[in-house]
């Protein structure tokens, strides 16, 4: 039978994950196309008036953006993964449009021109944690035992940092330790392993030698 989700996407985009993430945990079957955004079909860009992944069709009809897919999912399918209370869900909702700008952080960092810049947006990242640290509870997720939509926002983010801390220790995480064991609880769950393609991490990998950053020059001296 045709699953009535078809889930556009590219293959390293985090937004991308965290629609998949949230439809697992739904048990919803889902088809998935990816496309490559360098050369974008007709179709697609008929879908997509943005141009941009993920775009998520229902018995055809295109809803784009990943926030409004995710809330989509989350008032017409169960199980809610937003609290109930009004003001507490209001709360997350912040708390996810931080993980979106720990994302945009992220991308400069990786596309920083040269050493100083490179430290710069490290120590960002580094105080985006810390204030992360001041919020958590004791786990293993952000809202404690269930796993809510802020979850599903952070597994993509965290994922990153696998090839971070390959190449080097950049202290991410040194004084957050409730953020890592945040991280390897996300690391573990189901839906957020099953989010990216198995050849992610070598993907990313070649993408951010490709950028020609100061990250770039710092995993290519590694394997000289």
């Amino acid at each position: 039978m045709t699953s009535p989700f078809t889930l556009i996407s590219h293959h390293l985009c985090p937004y991308v994950q965290r629609v998949a993430i949230v439809l697992q945990e739904k048990g919803l079957h889902f088809e998935r196309i990816d496309i490559d955004l360098a050369d974008k079909p007709d179709w697609f860009l008929r879908v997509s008036p943005l141009g941009k992944t993920p775009v998520l069709l229902v018995d055809g009809e295109a809803i784009f953006e990943s926030a409004v897919i995710c809330e989509y999912l989350d008032d017409s399918m169960a199980p809610p993964l937003h609290p109930t209370h009004v003001l507490t869900r209001a709360r997350h909702r912040g708390w996810m449009e931080f993980g979106s700008s720990l994302l945009n952080a992220i991308g400069g960092f990786y596309s920083a021109p040269d050493d100083i810049g490179l430290q710069r947006r490290a120590e960002d990242i580094r105080g985006r944690f810390l204030q992360l640290e001041d919020v958590l509870g004791d786990g293993p997720y952000f809202a404690g035992d269930k796993f809510c939509m802020v979850d599903a926002v952070f597994g993509p983010a965290f994922r990153y940092f696998d090839v971070f801390d390959a190449v080097a220790d950049f202290g991410f995480m040194a004084a957050t330790p409730k953020v890592c064991a945040w991280r390897e609880a996300l690391r573990m769950r189901p839906s957020v392993r099953a989010a990216a393609p198995s050849d992610y991490e070598a993907a990313l990998r070649d993408f951010l030698l490709r950028r020609g950053s100061a990250l770039s020059a710092l995993m290519k001296s590694e394997t000289t």
